[in-house]
């Protein structure tokens, strides 16, 4: 990261009362853990979902892609 860019948040963070500061703290934190974790400890998961729920994604995902909601914004 640049010293700019971190010069940036810092400004932006000091702009915001505690709570909000709080918050952005809370967030970091989940961001530097949420990259942490190494793909071999995923591992475990592998198999997890059964093969009548990936059909059921399947089927979902397939049907849900064609479709425009117009007041989606």
């Amino acid at each position: 990261m640049t010293r700019t860019l971190k010069d940036e948040i810092i400004k932006q963070v000091n702009c915001l009362d505690a709570s909000c500061q709080q918050q952005v703290l809370e967030f970091a934190r989940r961001l530097t853990r949420a990259s942490a974790v190494p793909g071999r400890d995923l591992l475990r998961f592998a198999g997890s979902v059964t093969p009548a729920d990936l059909a059921e994604i399947n089927r979902a995902i397939l049907e849900g892609c064609e479709t425009v909601e117009q007041n989606a914004w």
